[in-house]
């Protein structure tokens, strides 16, 4: 059965490793305004990505546990339930399967920054989003697993 939650991958797009090897990541990104999650979106698929979609915390848990999603980047401030809330839960239900989560946000004071890492986040970004850092964050902490 085709994922329900999955954006279809650009075509003639793929991603490399460091040794020009192709490999397939699929990204979720839990994100409650379009405007924000449609441009990252679809910078994640030209980029050869398969993207997910959440639109508040508690999606972001479901899509997780139905995906299993290769890294997240979740905001902060959605409603139903927060990104710092959803991350703690994320985290409880896969331990042993450790999913890096990067936290998305318009805030970027030292508070916000402190709970983020308290939360367990494994990076954090500033909307809006600067794409190559973000770039770079991703290949970074998709090396590591």
């Amino acid at each position: 059965m085709e994922n329900p939650f999955a954006t279809n991958r650009l075509p003639q797009t793929e991603v490399l490793d460091p040794e020009g090897e192709k490999t397939e990541y699929r990204i979720l990104v839990a994100e409650d305004s379009a405007d924000s999650a449609a441009p990252i979106s679809l910078h994640l698929q030209q980029l050869g990505y398969e993207v997910v979609i959440a639109n508040d915390g508690e999606e972001a848990i479901r899509v997780t546990a139905l995906t299993r999603p290769d890294l997240i980047l979740m905001d902060l401030t959605m409603p139903v339930l927060d990104g710092l809330a959803a991350t703690k839960r994320i985290r409880e239900a896969t331990a042993p399967g450790y999913i890096p989560i990067i936290a998305v946000s318009g805030l970027s004071t030292s508070g916000f920054l402190q709970a983020a890492h308290e939360a367990g986040f494994d990076g954090y970004l500033t909307k809006p989003v600067d794409f190559d850092r973000m770039d770079g964050l991703i290949k970074t902490l998709l090396g590591a697993r």
